[in-house]
């Protein structure tokens, strides 16, 4: 005869102060994606009431009005291969060149490394121009290659992930080159499987910056089948009548991506932020 085990009880953390502040913090950045809710949901004559209130009824017929009114779908499909085409990039040449920095001596690899960081405090107007020189002379103007060319590797992504190789024991790698690996199968087979947290974050951080970017597409492209989703966006808008619920529609259907992304990598993100740098 076997005596249950009694129930556990659930202790209840008591709320510290911390949260007098972090909950006045996450109302006051959720309440813009609550009035673009709003205002979505609204009439024309209720966006124009001051001051604002809750709509009467729901209009979700704007969202069908926002995809149906223009090639929204063409432009999210851009913008996702766009994104996905510079996340993988990103994840292979950083990760590539910040292992190379983090564990090869080579002649000239600190002044390298100082030259990628030192290109982070430069704004990217700056070299918008030469940027678009370059484009134009490979002669992908006005194509979605145009987009994703500039973004297939970023200084940051290389400092991130160089910062997290350090951190790891050498001695795996040691090992492994005794079994006789090299060092593209240590990288793959031995590092990659450590490093979920820091790929999470370049992904994240890339496809956030791809995803919203509005100059170089604004600069580079012209035809409505090379335009990404935030270029789209401005289309909605005219010189003398802007139907602000329709625009509110579809940029938040715009945002839905980028949301449901950050939400699955939230766990790794936050993971690699609170670690990376620590040796």
């Amino acid at each position: 005869m076997t005596i249950a085990a009694p129930p556990r009880r659930r202790h209840w953390r008591r709320p510290s102060g911390w949260h007098l502040v972090l909950i006045p913090s996450s109302l006051v950045m959720v309440f813009p994606l609550l009035f673009m809710l709003g205002t979505a949901l609204s009439t024309v004559d209720e966006t124009r009431r001051f001051p604002p209130g809750l709509p009467h009824s729901p209009q979700w017929g704007n969202f069908a009005k926002a995809w149906d009114g223009s090639p929204f779908g063409h432009w999210l499909l851009n913008s996702a291969i766009v994104s996905v085409s510079c996340v993988v990039s990103n994840l292979v040449l950083c990760g590539l060149a910040g292992y190379a920095f983090a564990r090869l001596r080579f002649p000239g690899s600190r002044l390298a490394f100082g030259a990628i960081l030192a290109t982070l405090m430069v704004p990217f107007q700056i070299i918008m121009i030469p940027t678009l020189l370059i484009v134009k002379y490979l002669g992908i103007v006005d194509s979605l290659p145009a987009l994703i060319v500039p973004n297939l590797v970023t200084p940051f992504g290389i400092y991130l992930l160089r910062q997290f190789f350090l951190t790891l024991p050498v001695e795996l790698e040691e090992a492994a080159l005794i079994d006789g690996a090299s060092r593209l199968r240590i990288l793959r087979s031995v590092l990659l499987p450590l490093m979920g947290p820091p790929l999470s974050t370049v992904a994240v951080l890339t496809f956030l910056t791809v995803w919203n970017d509005f100059l170089w597409p604004l600069v580079v492209t012209s035809s409505p089948d090379a335009m990404t989703i935030q270029i789209g966006l401005a289309t909605f808008q005219s010189q003398h009548f802007t139907n602000w619920p329709v625009l509110m529609a579809a940029t938040l259907m715009s945002q839905l991506p980028v949301m449901l992304l950050f939400l699955a990598g939230q766990r790794f993100f936050v993971s690699s932020i609170a670690t990376t740098g620590i040796k």
